[in-house]
């Protein structure tokens, strides 16, 4: 499970020129990709902080404050891209963080 490309599709705001891609070679990359993402606008947010930290609640409003987030996740038994949820992205952070925290 740990080579299957992941594509995640985003959108900022309502606006669909602000809609954008993130490709990575695996799910957990991908999740590696969508914190740092969020590790970066907070520290465009607050550039004189040197140590940010956050919970994962913070990243599920951060993810929850997009105009749209879903994930396409290869699968190499149909040989096709699979479509995944803000729901299911929530879920697989989740698991991502609590990795990270043992």
């Amino acid at each position: 499970m740990s080579d299957r490309h992941t594509i995640i599709l985003m959108q900022t705001s309502q606006s669909r020129a602000t809609r954008t891609f993130m490709d990575y070679d695996s799910i957990s990359q991908a999740m590696y990709g969508i914190c740092g993402l969020y590790e970066r606008k907070l520290k465009d947010l607050n550039p004189a902080t040197g140590n940010i930290t956050y919970d994962d609640a913070d990243l599920y409003n951060f993810i929850n404050g997009l105009a749209d987030m879903s994930a396409l996740v290869y699968d190499h038994r149909i040989q096709a891209f699979l479509p995944y949820d803000r729901q299911w992205i929530k879920q697989k952070l989740f698991q991502h963080l609590k990795k990270l925290a043992h």
